[in-house]
């Protein structure tokens, strides 16, 4: 991947914008100020650019380590025309279908897809009589999709105000019930119910508490579709470092963030582990929410983000992964498979409630040599099994229980759809939550960052713009909208409403302070 080191001229004046952190939140933002006249260093502590969306090669190999399909193409369109560029022309992304096969414990299967007659037809072989409910809720999430995210996704919420202007609507979509509590009101079969509620999940929600609004990504698939980009997601990753390349801006990797630099309450730039300091105008970071304001700015006070208020905070529920080669193809297995444990609700409350590991679990299986074999040897397959766990609240001790967690998994994969699987995996690697506490900074290891309930979204998130610090931006998962790739990916966008454009030239040019300290 690249590390951009080359030497950038020395007349280069323009504003010197540092983005901390280079997933896709921090990549869209490098490109959004790029066009806007800035800069651009993006300062990133792995080895490679990504964060969540992390690639690793292992053995001939290649592992997507976090998101695996694309919801809403437009939102990375969008960046590849600001920087003058056809999205196209350098990304191969095609459309999956059916979406998902969702496989319940009793071995019955509910093939989800974008075509609309397919769907009524899976629906009425579960239950005749939730047809109706099933297209009443689908124009519910309609409804919910157009207010929601078309209208307020890349929307500041940085005004009380507009929020209380907003709280109508919000009531009239029932803001205040949750995505499990709406599909209940439309679906009875209990099969159902978990079909067209399990979505939250994806972003780090509990269907049991997360605000209906999330009821909007049924719509958001059936419209937009659900994606995969061949050669893995890391081809968006190191599309999107090209862009940012392109507009001569750099992205940096080694390189951490230690603090966030502060005068007369305006942000100035960052100090980094080896202590240097870089100057910048704009600092924009994409690191999790809670660490930034509990870490990277720890050496100071805080009115709003205190620690307490962080330690208040709900904070998703964090991700055991393990990525696994294999040396023979599995056919049967589709691309996208869940494939769920004999609990649901009940799961759900040990996993976010009471923070228990559980001897059950459920799994999404992602198979991506079913689309794309070159992420694989002649006649091999690259798996990624994910279940949801309880973040580092837990107390689980990952060092310990990695290794047999690991070994359920492949029992339960081996009952199910890989039979067999134990005497063909030829290359292992596991993540657990220690991996995002340590890896990637996020507070108790949550793989979402905050929790997406009621109270703790829009306004009531952190925001876009710090409310503790100037010239200080936040994008990425744990601001406003939220996770999933169409959120950060929003919250970009809505950073790029609220920096002002680039003025050249600059009346105190840190750009060339900047130079010196970084050997631009």
């Amino acid at each position: 991947m690249p590390d951009s080191t080359s030497p950038l001229p020395s007349s280069d004046t323009r504003p010197h914008a540092v983005v901390i952190g280079s997933g896709f939140g921090g990549l869209a933002a490098a490109v959004r100020l790029g066009a806007k006249g800035y800069r651009v260093t993006v300062l990133e502590k792995l080895d490679k650019p990504g964060g969540r969306a992390y690639t690793y090669h292992r053995d001939g190999f290649t592992f997507d380590a976090g998101p695996t399909i694309i919801t809403a193409p437009y939102l990375l369109e969008e960046l590849w025309t600001l920087a003058g560029k056809t999205f196209s022309d350098h990304i191969d992304l095609r459309p999956i279908n059916p979406f998902y096969q969702i496989r319940f414990d009793d071995g019955k299967v509910f093939t989800y897809s974008g075509d609309h007659a397919a769907m009524r037809a899976e629906v009425a072989k579960f239950n005749p009589d939730d047809v109706a409910g099933f297209e009443r809720y689908l124009a519910r999430s309609e409804e919910t999709y157009d207010i929601a995210f078309t209208a307020l996704a890349d929307i500041p919420f940085h005004s009380f105000g507009f929020m209380l202007k907003c709280f109508p609507e919000m009531i009239r979509l029932d803001g205040h019930r949750t995505v499990l509590g709406v599909v209940r009101q439309y679906l009875k079969d209990p099969y159902l119910r978990v079909v067209f509620s399990f979505h939250p999940l994806l972003i780090g929600g509990n269907p049991m508490t997360t605000t209906a609004y999330y009821c909007l990504i049924a719509h958001l698939e059936r419209s937009l579709g659900v994606h995969y980009t061949i050669g893995g997601t890391g081809a968006l990753v190191r599309g999107l470092v090209d862009l940012i390349e392109g507009q001569g801006g750099s992205v940096r990797t080694e390189t951490e963030v230690a603090r966030i630099e502060v005068e007369d309450g305006k942000a100035v730039g960052v100090t980094l582990a080896d202590g240097q300091m870089v100057p910048a105008e704009i600092v924009v970071s994409n690191a999790d929410s809670a660490f930034t304001y509990a870490k990277l700015l720890g050496h100071r006070p805080r009115k709003r983000w205190s620690d307490g208020k962080l330690g208040r905070t709900k904070y998703s529920m964090s991700l055991f992964v393990w990525y696994f080669g294999t040396n023979k193809r599995f056919e049967d297995v589709y691309h996208h498979v869940m494939l769920l444990g004999p609990r649901y609700e009940g799961l759900l409350e040990d996993i976010f409630i009471n923070k228990k590991l559980t001897e059950d679990f459920s799994l999404y299986l992602h198979r991506p040599t079913a689309s794309d074999p070159s992420l694989a040897p002649d006649g091999c397959d690259a798996f990624y099994v994910l279940s949801p766990v309880p973040h580092l609240g837990s107390g689980t001790d990952w060092t310990v229980e990695a290794e047999r967690y690991r070994a359920r998994v492949q029992k339960r994969l081996e009952e199910t759809v890989l039979p067999g699987l134990g005497a063909h995996i030829v290359t292992s690697h596991v993540l657990t939550p220690l991996d995002f506490q340590d890896r990637l900074n996020s507070l108790n290891g949550a793989a979402f960052s905050v929790e997406p309930r009621l109270f703790q979204s829009a306004w009531f998130r952190p925001h876009n713009r710090s409310e503790e610090v100037r010239n200080l931006y936040l994008v990425g998962a744990g601001t406003h909208p939220g996770a999933g790739v169409p959120g950060v990916l929003s919250s970009a966008k809505v950073m790029d409403r609220l920096v002002p454009p680039a003025t050249v030239p600059l009346e105190h040019p840190a750009s060339e302070r900047t130079q010196d300290a970084l050997n631009l």
